[in-house]
């Protein structure tokens, strides 16, 4: 494949990312419950940390790929700290 498509194919997976990032806010927005929020919230730092990828690739920076593995480890730290909150009322027992 040439540099072209490649570029054109990063481009509009990009473009696809930022798509699924505003739905991920307008769920997280409208509810209904607590446990629609968390799960958009988790599709949210997914689709950021998959974007910060992508634009490594196009720029060809790593620090862009370590960018997106802080906010998957936060991300991760973040989900499951409201779940608990959700389940149990408490974070910290």
């Amino acid at each position: 494949m040439s540099h072209d498509v490649l570029e054109a194919i990063i481009i509009l997976a990009q473009l696809l990312l930022l798509l699924a990032m505003s739905f991920s806010i307008t769920r997280m927005l409208r509810g209904p419950r607590a446990q629609d929020r968390v799960l958009a919230l988790d599709a949210l730092y997914v689709n950021a940390m998959i974007l910060l990828l992508t634009i490594g690739i196009r720029s060809d920076s790593l620090l862009y790929v370590e960018a997106g593995l802080i906010i998957g480890l936060l991300g991760f730290a973040g989900t499951v700290a409201l779940a608990k909150f959700l389940m149990r009322g408490q974070v910290i027992e």
